[in-house]
């Protein structure tokens, strides 16, 4: 829970400026450093910050400070206190964090998480190099427009708190009352003002803006860039978002909180009292798979706020870290954090957070994660066997069927018997006590199954940067070999589990074909380019996905095809299912509803063709 500071809303000017220069003092007295004893304590220093752009100190020219001053209007007082040196910056750090707040404009300008490191080894910062501005638009009563980013914030520090103040007096000010929770990747802020309605136009909504050019974390960017978006999640917990591609921007209501999702990292903005409004948007930067490119998309967020009495009182929660479900779960009673991971919609995301998380935490909690993978897969396709034992089992009658098949497409052949030879068709199926569709069926079946663990794998944060045999991460692909060029749709490396998923692909295809072979009708799709054309689009679409996603589908395929052939040689008897459909071809079938309206259908359609080609002649 937010912890919210209670501040001395009356202070004399003399002693405020005691307090303020003798902190000064102890500031910049040399510091222990942190003992090695205990590298995950948590820790709060101020520093200098040289690689900040911001200058070192106020200017020190009278005429220089002066128009400094011109342009703070009333809010020229901070300009005038001892701790101002807009170049400072100072340091919350726990075991998770390591957090960064500048003097200039009171906002976090570096944020790294412990623990975590990019593709290339380097330490994860969601905030670093200006990539990220926190900022309220406000309209003071001289009608002068200011952006906090720009002003001078004094800052005070008692154990993980900081205050930072923007001063008009002594005893009015603005405040960012920042709090790093221990062991926790939140962020807490309170945003308040002291004494300013007379300094203020409260007629005039403040705004905050928040924005973010997210840092490339993958090894993929192109691949990455497809997972990070912009997340809003409204105040009745239902939950909206921008889109993946390209640019978006749109307005939305009563929010409750915001995520710069990053695909394996998250960065949220949560609000205790909704948001009214906010205008949301997001441009795409990573537009090919270039080592150069170190941003995937530039988000931005507005909100206007509202004053209580002439003041403004927001408490608001940063979350910085990784998108892990498990981590977003102990969260969901009060923010509701694991909407932001894309689970799938409807029963693909009931499937993952019911059965693939838990039953994939329960493995990997004994085996690594590549194991887990394998045993996953197996106990899917266990569960699954029913099903397919029952398409194996059509297209066996089907095979059994084709030879009368053929001769009912010899014997009304061409367009004009076109309605004769469906009907024909079908009364065999009828006689045989066969379906046509009971084939498609139990693929339409497996279908969810299939989409949720294809939406499962990419966002699974525990397979990140986690080795399984020649692939250094499951979370990325695994290149076996690096091209000298780029291949359009495929990339410039290859990686080998694509590759396997794909012949066994073929392999599979090759023998649900053969085993369902027809002769050819006019106007349906040549099976055999079907064949061919799925491994070969799977082998370009997955060269860049998740290798832990591409070892599913291997490992899944080479089960199906050993439960085919089990089934095939020591389940199903050809010979006996030949018996059983003439004996049904035997026995007198009585129509049902739906069986009697296709045959009438079908007859009409007949007497329609007919009357049609007796005009015509």
């Amino acid at each position: 829970m937010e912890e919210r500071r209670s501040n001395l809303t009356s202070i004399i000017g003399m002693a405020l400026m005691a307090i303020v220069l003798m902190f000064f003092f102890y500031r910049n007295q040399p510091t222990q450093a942190p003992s090695n004893n205990n590298p995950t304590s948590q820790t709060a220093t101020s520093q200098q910050d040289t690689s900040s752009q911001a200058p070192a100190s106020l200017p020190t020219d009278s005429l220089a400070l002066s128009q400094y001053k011109e342009k703070l209007g009333a809010f020229a007082y901070a300009a005038t206190l001892s701790s101002n040196k807009e170049g400072e910056v100072t340091t919350l750090e726990n075991s998770l964090l390591k957090v960064q707040v500048s003097n200039k404009g009171g906002q976090i300008t570096s944020l790294l998480v412990k623990n975590q490191k990019t593709y290339d080894g380097k330490p994860v910062e969601l905030i670093k190099d200006n990539n990220a501005k926190f900022s309220l638009q406000i309209a003071t009563a001289d009608n002068r427009i200011l952006n906090t980013e720009d002003l001078p914030f004094s800052p005070s520090l008692s154990g993980n708190v900081l205050s930072m103040k923007l001063h008009t007096s002594a005893n009015q000010y603005l405040e960012y009352v920042y709090t790093l929770r221990p062991d926790e990747y939140f962020v807490d802020l309170t945003i308040r003002s002291v004494g300013l309605s007379s300094v203020l136009n409260t007629s005039k909504v403040p705004e905050l803006t928040w924005k973010l050019k997210a840092r490339r974390m993958e090894k993929s960017v192109t691949y990455e860039d497809r997972y990070v978006q912009a997340i809003v999640q409204y105040e009745d917990n239902r939950d909206d978002k921008l889109s993946a591609g390209g640019e978006d921007s749109e307005e939305f209501k009563q929010i409750k909180w915001v995520n710069f999702k990053q695909h394996l990292f998250s960065s949220f903005l949560i609000t205790d009292k909704p948001f009214t409004s906010g205008k949301l948007s997001s441009k795409n930067l990573a537009t090919s798979e270039d080592e150069k490119i170190q941003n995937t998309k530039d988000f931005a967020a507005v909100f206007p706020l509202e004053y209580t009495s002439g003041e403004l009182s927001q408490s608001l929660h940063f979350f910085y870290g990784p998108s892990d479900y498990d981590l977003f779960k102990k969260y969901d009673k009060q923010y509701g954090l694991t909407k932001a991971i894309p689970l799938g919609w409807g029963i693909f995301g009931w499937i993952n957070k019911w059965f693939v998380i838990p039953v994939f935490d329960l493995l990997s909690g004994y085996m690594s994660m590549g194991l887990a993978i394998i045993v996953l897969t197996i106990i899917v396709r266990i569960l699954l066997s029913p099903i397919q034992y029952k398409s194996y089992l059509s297209q066996a009658k089907m095979k059994v069927l084709r030879p009368e098949i053929e001769e009912i497409n010899e014997k009304f052949k061409g367009q004009d018997n076109a309605m004769r030879r469906q009907q024909e068709t079908m009364a065999l199926y009828s006689k045989a006590g066969v379906n046509p569709l009971s084939g498609c069926i139990p693929a339409l079946l497996q279908m969810p199954v299939f989409f949720a663990l294809f939406s499962f794998f990419p966002t699974a944060f525990v397979l990140r940067q986690k080795a399984f045999l020649w692939a250094n991460d499951l979370s990325s692909y695994d290149s076996i070999a690096q091209l000298p060029f780029s291949i359009p749709f495929y990339g410039n490396h290859v990686s080998l589990f694509p590759i396997l998923a794909s012949v066994t692909m073929l392999i599979y295809m090759m023998m649900t074909t053969g085993q369902m072979q027809q002769p050819q009708q006019e106007g349906m799709p040549n099976m055999k380019f079907m064949m061919y054309i799925s491994p070969v689009m799977m082998l370009f679409f997955f060269n860049n996905y998740a290798s832990g996603l591409s070892l599913y589908y291997f490992i899944s395929n080479l089960i199906t095809i050993f439960i085919m052939l089990a089934i095939k040689y020591w389940i199903i008897d050809e010979k006996r299912i030949h018996a059983k459909i003439q004996e049904n071809k035997q026995k007198p079938r009585k129509e049902n509803k739906f069986q009697r309206k296709m045959r009438e259908m079908m007859e009409q359609a007949e007497a329609q063709q007919r009357a049609q080609q007796n005009k015509k002649k």
